[in-house]
C-alpha cells in the first residue's frame, strides 16, 4: 500500500511539474498568467465538482468553520496558481519552482510565531539552509549580476507563502469534512477570485481560442488528475515519504525547462536548488517523525 501511494504522488508531482512547462509555452504565446491560472483551476474545479456529486450526501458539510477554511485555502491556492506562473514568466520555470518549494519554511515561521512549534536549533538551520540555496539559485551573492530578477525571486517566494497558506487551510478543512469537499469549494473560492480579478473579455476569449487544448491540458494535469492522485496518494503512504517524493515537481519542472524550454541554469544554480530540496526534505522528513 506504501509503495503504491508513494507511486501516486510521484505522479501527481510529475504533473504539477509538466504544468509548469505548459504555462510558460502559454506565456510564449502571449496570454496572460492570471488566465493561465484561473483555467489551471476551473477545470480542476469542475474535476472535484464531479467527484464531490458521486457522493453528494455523504461529502455534504454544513460547518461554518469548515467552509471559513476551505476559502482560506481557496486563496492560498490563487495566489500560488498565479505568483508561481508569474514567478516562470519573470524568471525561469526551474528557479519558480524551486522557490516555490520554500513553503515548509514559511508555515516553521509561522509556527514560531503563533506558538504552534517550539524553536529549536535544528529548525532554524534548515531555515539557513534555505536562505543559503536562495541565495545561491538567484545569484544574490553578487549583486553587480544577479542572475534572477528581484520580481522573479519575490514571486516565486510569494508562491510559497500561498502554498503555505493553503496547507494551513486545507489541514484545518479537511479535520471538519472530506478532502473531495474541501477541495471543491477551495477550488471554487479560487474560481471566483480570480475571474472577478481577470478582464471578463480576455477569460472568455480563451474558449473560442486555438489554444484552448492546451489550458484544458494544463487544468486537468496541474489539478484536476494531480490533486486525486495526491489526496488518494497520502492515504496510502505516510507523511514522510510524500514530503520527499513530492520533490519531484520541481526537479520534474527543471528537466522540462532545460530540455525542451531553453532555460539554462548555471552550476552555481544548480548547487543552490540542491540545497534547497535536500534541506526541505529532510526538515519535512524530521517534522513528519
Amino acid at each position: 500500500m506504501t509503495f503504491k501511494g508513494a507511486g501516486l504522488v510521484i505522479l501527481a508531482s510529475v504533473c504539477w511539474g509538466i504544468s509548469g512547462g505548459i504555462a510558460d509555452i502559454l506565456m510564449d504565446k502571449g496570454w496572460d498568467p492570471i488566465f493561465i491560472s484561473f483555467y489551471r483551476g476551473a477545470v480542476g474545479f469542475l474535476c472535484f465538482l464531479a467527484w464531490f456529486l458521486s457522493s453528494f450526501k455523504e461529502n455534504w458539510t454544513f460547518s461554518r468553520r469548515f467552509h471559513m477554511w476551505a476559502v482560506l485555502a481557496g486563496i492560498g491556492v490563487a495566489g500560488n496558481f498565479t505568483l508561481y506562473f508569474l514567478g516562470i514568466e519573470a524568471s525561469s520555470i526551474a528557479v519558480a519552482a524551486t522557490l516555490m518549494y520554500t513553503a515548509p519554511v514559511f508555515v516553521l515561521i509561522i509556527s514560531f510565531v503563533f506558538h504552534i512549534e517550539r524553536s529549536t536549533w535544528f529548525k532554524w538551520a534548515c531555515i539557513l539552509g534555505v536562505l543559503i540555496g536562495i541565495t545561491l539559485l538567484t545569484g544574490a551573492y553578487n549583486p553587480d549580476s544577479i542572475s534572477v530578477s528581484f520580481p522573479g525571486a519575490l514571486a516565486g517566494l510569494g508562491a510559497g507563502l500561498s502554498y503555505a497558506l493553503f496547507i494551513f487551510g486545507f489541514k484545518k478543512a479537511s479535520s471538519f469534512g472530506k478532502p473531495q469537499t474541501t477541495l471543491t469549494m477551495a477550488f471554487f473560492a479560487f474560481c471566483i477570485i480570480l475571474f472577478l480579478i481577470a478582464d471578463k473579455e480576455e477569460t472568455v476569449s480563451v474558449l473560442t481560442s486555438a489554444d484552448i487544448g492546451w489550458f484544458i491540458l494544463l487544468g486537468l494535469l496541474g489539478a484536476g488528475i494531480s490533486f486525486l492522485l495526491y489526496v488518494i496518494g497520502i492515504r496510502r503512504t505516510n507523511p514522510s515519504t510524500a514530503s520527499m517524493v513530492a520533490m519531484v515537481e520541481p526537479v520534474t519542472a527543471s528537466i522540462f525547462g532545460v530540455l525542451l524550454l531553453g532555460d539554462q541554469l548555471s552550476l552555481i544554480q544548480a548547487g543552490g536548488m540542491a540545497v534547497i530540496l535536500v534541506t526541505i526534505t529532510v526538515l519535512s522528513n524530521k517534522q513528519s517523525n
